[in-house]
């Protein structure tokens, strides 16, 4: 499908707009941290349900909420002050991959990261650059396992300096930072911008871009996503990452 810039803007504004809003959540694993209210609960959950990100839609909401559940519906107050014997009642806890070992892992670097880096919004904000967060998304892995951690964990934090796309992380970056006045994306961390997110690329995402000629690269990588992220920005440059919406909602609702 060929469209001329402003067919194409036109086409995916449209799209944004159908699919930004707040019918979105019901059926989208962001409405598990919409079950919070206060910023440190929101981006810990936030956080957590973008990290098991992957797989069956129904499922990774299930295991979200079950997380939450397992956190006693305080996910800031259970990192901040848990005892050893706490950790034991995530034992059982596992989605896919990710077991209760990572999520305990998770927990304890958590705890890390708000007692030595002033929390999550603060490492983020700190390497950020103009236009990207990818670098930002690197070091936070460096912090996130500079305390004693299990090597199986890493996996489950991307690193784009190694060409990963980091659909869960920016999906989750996307969550926090952009505010679309919608009642879908948070908005909650005002010390970055939407233009610095990147969109999160996934199959749906990439096979749409791929059609409607914003995207050339096969692989779903980091180098895809710079060519994306470029192509969205030339769209709209303060808010590239809205089209997330329009490029999903193709792929998943309308079989595009």
């Amino acid at each position: 499908m060929k469209l001329k810039k402003e067919e194409l803007k036109d086409f995916l504004d449209n799209k944004v707009e159908l699919y930004n809003n707040p019918r979105f959540i019901e059926s989208d694993p962001i409405q598990v941290p919409h079950q919070f209210s206060k910023k440190e609960d929101i981006e810990i959950i936030g956080f957590l349900t973008a990290t098991i990100a992957w797989g069956n839609r129904k499922s990774i909401i299930t295991n979200a909420k079950r997380m939450a559940n397992l956190l006693d519906h305080s996910p800031f107050e259970f990192v901040m002050q848990h005892q050893d014997s706490d950790l034991e009642q995530l034992q059982s806890f596992v989605h896919r991959t990710f077991n209760d070992y990572d999520f305990i892992q998770f927990i304890t670097s958590l705890r890390h990261i708000y007692i030595t880096h002033n929390g999550l919004e603060a490492v983020f904000a700190k390497y950020a650059e103009t236009n990207s967060l990818q670098n930002s998304i690197h070091k936070f892995k460096q912090h996130f396992f500079e305390i004693e951690h299990l090597e199986r964990s890493k996996k489950h934090v991307s690193d784009p300096l190694k060409n990963s796309a980091a659909k869960r992380i920016n999906m989750f970056l996307r969550w926090m930072i952009r505010n679309d006045n919608n009642g879908v994306d948070f908005g909650i961390w005002k010390s970055l911008s939407p233009r610095q997110l990147s969109c999160p690329l996934d199959v749906h995402s990439g096979n749409v871009a791929r059609k409607l000629g914003l995207l050339k690269r096969k692989q779903n990588d980091g180098k895809a996503l710079a060519e994306l992220d470029k192509n969205l920005r030339k769209l709209d440059v303060n808010d590239p990452v809205k089209y997330d919406f329009a490029l999903f909602g193709l792929g998943v609702f309308e079989g595009f």
